[in-house]
């Protein structure tokens, strides 16, 4: 029989939780005010050798980034993943020998999921799918913001833009498993428990790359992602809608406003599994038509539909939710 938890253990678990919700919402803003407030000190010259740094280093997160492993590896990540807990789940092999896209389904307020799988190694990956490398590609913004660019870059994230995408599908060898948030900022918004929305019929420029470079599709299912946070749903056309798609369209992501459980700001201890489905073989077109582009984008979003119902119920669903797909 399983123990429980100990104190100790629980306490952990929470302040990993605490640190990694810290990350998201308020450590780029933090380190953009350390480095501005440095300026008006006796230690602005570290503000301004650090500046004259990022100007050399500007295009190195579109270039492949600096990957630490060691970060990767914190044994912070083990203590997150066990306050839901979350788990990797493994349904075909993926081989070193070829590239994939796996389009991450669906976005969550943070992402939790998808953050833990593939940009740490506290879910296995590595020993789930031998001789492979995965790499979440997340908001290009991030990587403008000082300080925090070399932490996010540490832990393996790199941009969601097409540079970036190019380099590791292109320049960085075979055995890349590139993770691409398909539904974005849009997704987020409609993140709520016991919905299961994602965003992608419009969505087909990771299809055209694909397609470009021979990489073959994934779909990745997070269940429970959408249950660990109670978000406020403003109406189409309301105040609060329109501030989320003014922010959305300046600068890339959408404020959500949101509660959870203790202290209205942890994460609900729910469970999340993510499956990661069976690829999609892609040819290689230098110039993809457009009916290519299509018809793997409908195979795509085909085979996301056949993973979300074959695994729903065993990931704690009913046989009535169904996934819809705008």
């Amino acid at each position: 029989m399983k123990q429980d938890k100990t104190q100790w253990k629980l306490f952990l678990e929470t302040i990993s939780a605490v640190q990694w919700e810290f990350t998201f919402l308020l450590l780029g803003v933090s380190c953009l005010s350390l480095v501005v407030t440095l300026m008006f000190t006796s230690l602005w010259p570290l503000s301004v050798l650090y500046f004259v740094w990022l100007v050399n280093d500007w295009f190195t997160p579109e270039r492949g980034g600096r990957r630490i492993e060691f970060v990767r590896n914190w044994r912070v990540w083990g203590h997150f993943r066990d306050y839901f807990p979350i788990k990797l789940v493994k349904t075909a092999e993926l081989s070193p020998k070829k590239n994939y896209i796996l389009g991450s389904h669906p976005h969550g307020i943070m992402c939790a999921g998808g953050f833990t799988c593939f940009s740490t190694e506290s879910c296995g990956f590595a020993d789930a799918f031998p001789g492979m490398r995965s790499t979440l590609a997340v908001l290009a913004g991030l990587f403008r913001i000082p300080l925090f660019r070399e932490y996010i870059m540490s832990a393996g994230l790199l941009p969601v833009s097409r540079a970036s995408l190019t380099h590791v599908l292109s320049k960085n060898g075979t055995g890349n498993a590139l993770v691409i948030v398909i539904g974005g900022a849009e997704e987020s918004l409609s993140s709520a428990p016991g919905v299961h929305t994602v965003v992608m019929r419009q969505r087909k420029g990771f299809v055209r790359i694909a397609l470009e470079y021979g990489a073959d599709l994934v779909p990745v299912y997070s269940f429970g992602e959408n249950e660990l946070f109670r978000q406020v749903i403003f109406s189409e056309g309301s105040v609060g809608r329109r501030v989320q798609d003014l922010f959305k369209r300046l600068i890339g992501f959408a404020p959500c406003v949101f509660l959870g459980d203790r202290f209205a700001l942890l994460p609900y201890r729910t469970p999340i599994t993510t499956v990661v489905g069976a690829p999609i073989a892609v040819p290689k077109r230098v110039v993809p038509t457009a009916e290519e582009v299509d018809h793997y984008h409908s195979l795509y979003m085909q085979s996301l539909s056949n993973l979300f119902h074959e695994h729903k119920v065993s990931c704690g669903l009913s046989e009535s939710h169904e996934l819809q797909i705008i």
